[in-house]
């Protein structure tokens, strides 16, 4: 204690290091001065209140972290250079101003640091993705980001993204992290604080008074600008989907269709029917030749004549986690706004003795098929399809059609006796890697776009790569139909094909999916819809194949009309069941050219209706 005690002063600090000799730097002791000298000087640098620091990263955030809004203004349409320059700065403005109340709400104590910094990365990594695929951020996209598995985040990320995230969050987290938390205890710091959130708000109110008409008109007129402004966005995304969990947090699941049974057609059948269903991944209906595409993305299913084809099919949801659980509802797009669970369209198939088999080869079912039998290709391939189809834990949907004979006897042999719903879900062409969703069999078009930076490809490759997803759907399909075909002359059997939500590839410098409904665009929305039935199908239901064509051809359809049609073609007799969202509703018990246009036109109307009622 005497050898430490001369390097003490009777204070009790450390020591001035100048007063060491100059050797004193050669001792075993001088690392531990050093240090001590260090934090002396850091102790000592003159420290800035914590409004000042929550000024600093909202310019920082309201400035580079909307790189991506500034992008956006810029190539937005209807709008003069001068325009832009009014808007952008009013914006920044605003945004400026309101970032700056929510950390002055917000940032108090030892938790201002981190959480500032917090907020500085989630900024980031939103501006990157909003920057590289033209997305927004809302409630539905964060619940996308929640429920995304490890195979399906690995696709989105490459070196451009950390480069651009790093840009953006590192010099604000290093610039706080220099900084030191004033000690001033009392009550006037805290009430300068508030005052500086009245002043925000204040400021923020004066800005947008002032810039006004170009704000209103720009939120009018580019309605998706209102999802870019970063951070708030997010922020404000995060309490929405927070506040849907509050209003949903009745966790009580309601039974639907308890008085659900099989129909006359089960009475006396001499074999048990199989009904395929596929939902489909990422399918924008433009791009099928089956819907008019001119290119031929869909060659073994347009050499069909036997198909119906609803070329005018839409979807209730943007995303995979919105639109399987919307098509499987009997509420439609209003099962979006309810504050209760229920049960889907495949509890009332089991319930009424149906056999359900669902099969899974993407990220989940998001709930649907929780309750009915599950197999997933990833995990129950035989070693020898595995190698074929499979590469690093994913499968091409050609894995689908492994083993169905096998899954199918395995059912409860009581229910399978009645009838088989075999619901196949596809990886279908998930982006961003589309080249990966394809076999070498499938390359029809080339050059192929082969990153998942998908700005870095040229238009022309990136559609190739896409179209390529598409021929593999085509090949899986016909698969799917042949293998039904070949159940023989006896057995009925049907295949129907939706997808889930539609693609932007670079339309407007907009990728993916997932933007909200009400601004996103129509190839995000328009899906492929495609109807197979079986001669001993149809002779079953009592309708032909041509009167289906004739109905669904141009009809408005969309997922709304899924929970009825199902029902209509398994002949589950139910008092949900709505016969004007029925597409075969129209054509059973009638003869090929008894499709005459008012039962198409009453289709229509009745989608069309029920439609109206949801909003966006």
């Amino acid at each position: 204690m005497t050898f430490f005690a001369r390097f003490i002063t009777p204070t009790g600090k450390a020591a001035d290091t100048a007063a060491f000799p100059p050797h004193s730097a050669n001792l075993p002791f001088s690392a531990d001065l050093t240090t001590t000298a260090t934090t002396a000087a850091a102790a000592t640098r003159p420290s800035r209140p914590v409004w000042q620091w929550s000024l600093f990263i909202s310019l920082w955030l309201a400035s580079v972290g909307n790189l991506a809004l500034w992008k956006a203004i810029s190539q937005a349409e209807g709008l003069s250079s001068a325009q832009q320059w009014v808007l952008g700065l009013s914006l920044g403005a605003a945004i400026a101003c309101a970032c700056w109340a929510l950390l002055n709400l917000v940032s108090w104590g030892r938790a201002a640091k981190p959480l500032m910094m917090a907020l500085c990365w989630i900024a980031a990594f939103a501006a990157c993705f909003m920057l590289n695929y033209g997305i927004a951020i809302d409630a539905s996209m964060l619940v996308n980001v929640l429920q995304t598995d490890v195979k399906e985040a690995a696709d989105l990320l490459h070196w451009s993204l950390f480069v651009t995230v790093g840009a953006i969050a590192i010099p604000p987290t290093w610039w706080l992290y220099r900084q030191t938390l004033p000690r001033h205890p009392g009550w006037r710091p805290v009430l300068k604080q508030l005052g500086m959130v009245l002043l925000a708000v204040l400021a923020m109110v004066v800005v947008v008074m002032a810039g006004f008409r170009p704000i209103s008109s720009a939120m009018r007129n580019h309605t998706s600008l209102r999802y870019m402004m970063n951070p708030l966005s997010t922020v404000y995304a995060v309490g929405n989907l927070a506040a849907q969990q509050i209003q949903h947090r009745d966790t009580t699941l309601y039974p639907i269709g308890e008085d659900a049974k099989l129909g006359a057609s089960y009475a006396a059948q001499a074999s048990f029917p199989i009904y395929a269903l596929v939902v489909g991944e990422t399918g924008r209906a433009g791009n099928f030749a089956t819907n008019g595409s001119e290119r031929a993305t869909t060659p073994l299913l347009s050499a069909r004549r036997d198909l119906a084809i609803a070329t005018n099919a839409w979807s209730c949801g943007t995303s995979t986690a919105v639109s399987v659980p919307c098509m499987f509802s009997h509420l439609g797009r209003s099962s979006q706004d309810s504050s209760k669970s229920y049960e889907n369209l495949l509890d009332v198939l089991q319930r009424a003795g149906l056999a359900v088999l669902w099969v899974e080869n993407q990220s989940g079912c998001k709930g649907v098929c929780a309750r009915v039998h599950n197999a997933n290709t990833e995990n129950d391939l035989p070693a020898a399809a595995r190698k074929a189809f499979c590469q690093d834990g994913e499968c091409v949907d050609m894995a689908l059609l492994e083993g169905l004979d096998e899954r199918i006897n395995a059912l409860p042999a009581e229910q399978r006796a009645k009838g088989v719903v075999l619901v196949l879900h596809q990886m279908g062409s998930h982006g961003p890697a589309y080249f990966k969703r394809s076999l070498a069999q499938d390359k029809a078009f080339s050059p192929e776009c082969n990153s998942v930076n998908l700005q870095s490809c040229d238009r022309a490759s990136l559609i190739n790569a896409y179209d390529n997803s598409v021929v593999a759907t085509d090949r899986m399909l016909s698969g799917l139909i042949d293998w039904l075909a070949s159940k023989g002359q006896r057995q009925p059997t049907a295949m129907m094909y939706v997808a889930d939500h539609g693609e932007s590839l670079g339309e407007n410098n907009i990728y993916l999916h997932g933007l909200p409904y009400s601004v996103a665009p129509d190839v995000q929305k328009h899906v492929p819809w495609i109807t197979w039935l079986s001669p001993a199908m149809q002779q079953r239901m009592g309708m032909s194949t041509s009167c289906l064509q004739q109905a669904v051809g141009s009809a408005r359809i969309s997922h709304d009309n899924l929970f009825h049609s199902m029902l209509g073609l398994t002949d589950v007799q139910t008092a949900l069941h709505q016969p004007e969202l029925d597409i075969f509703a129209s054509c059973k018990g009638r003869a090929a050219a008894s499709a005459t246009p008012p039962a198409v036109a009453r289709l229509a109307s009745a989608a069309a209706g029920h439609s109206a009622r949801k909003p966006g």
